[in-house]
C-alpha cells in the first residue's frame, strides 16, 4: 500500500514539473558569444526581447570575381563587420514539437548591413578590391545542438556600396562555430 502512495506522489511531482516546463516563456538568449571556424571570426547576439536580437559579427569574408578578358576566376579574402536586426519566428512551433530553442536554436528574418574593408588578397587582372557597406534582408536558420555546437546559414539579396559601383548583391553565408560561455 506505501507503494501506491509512494508512486502517486512521484507521478504528480513529476507531472506538475513537466507541466512547470510548457508555462515557461519561450525567449531568445539574453546574451550569447560564438565563435566561428568556416570564416573565423567571432559573434555576439544581444537578445533585447522575447523574439528579436542585433547579431554582431567581426569575422573573415571570402569573395569571387570572374573577369571575362582573361577568362578566369579570382577569390580573395577580406575583414569584415556584419550587423543584423533579428527577428525569430518559430520558437514557440519548435517547442511545441519538442525540438530544441536553446541558444536561439530557430528561423529568423533579419535587415543587414555588411561593412567589407580592403581584400589583403589581390590580382590586377580583376580590379581594385576595395572597401564596401551591403544592405540586405535576410532568412536564416540558426541550430545549437549538444555540445553547443552552432551551425548557421542566411540568405539574401542586397544592394552593394563601393566607390566606384552600386550594385545588386547575393547574399550567403555558412558557418559551423561553438557557442561559449554559458
Amino acid at each position: 500500500m506505501k507503494k501506491n502512495y509512494l508512486l502517486a506522489i512521484l507521478f504528480i511531482i513529476s507531472f506538475n514539473a513537466i507541466h512547470a516546463q510548457d508555462d515557461t516563456p519561450i525567449s531568445v538568449e539574453k546574451n550569447q558569444f560564438k565563435v566561428n571556424l568556416v570564416f573565423p571570426g567571432f559573434v555576439y547576439e544581444h537578445g533585447f526581447s522575447a523574439k528579436n536580437t542585433l547579431y554582431s559579427e567581426a569575422s573573415l569574408g571570402l569573395g569571387y570575381r570572374y573577369n571575362s578578358y582573361y577568362d578566369e576566376g579570382n577569390f580573395y579574402f577580406f575583414p569584415m563587420i556584419n550587423e543584423q536586426f533579428r527577428h525569430y519566428y518559430n520558437l514557440e512551433k519548435r517547442a511545441s514539437k519538442g525540438k530544441r530553442t536553446a541558444h536561439n536554436s530557430g528561423n529568423f528574418i533579419a535587415a543587414s548591413a555588411y561593412y567589407n574593408f580592403k581584400s589583403f588578397s589581390t590580382n590586377e587582372k580583376y580590379g581594385e578590391y576595395v572597401s564596401s557597406f551591403t544592405i540586405a534582408p535576410l532568412w536564416g536558420l540558426q541550430r545549437t545542438y549538444k555540445g553547443r555546437f552552432n551551425i548557421e546559414i542566411h540568405l539574401g539579396a542586397g544592394v552593394n556600396f563601393d566607390k566606384f559601383d552600386t550594385e545588386f548583391a547575393p547574399i550567403g553565408n555558412f558557418t559551423l562555430g561553438w557557442v561559449i560561455g554559458k
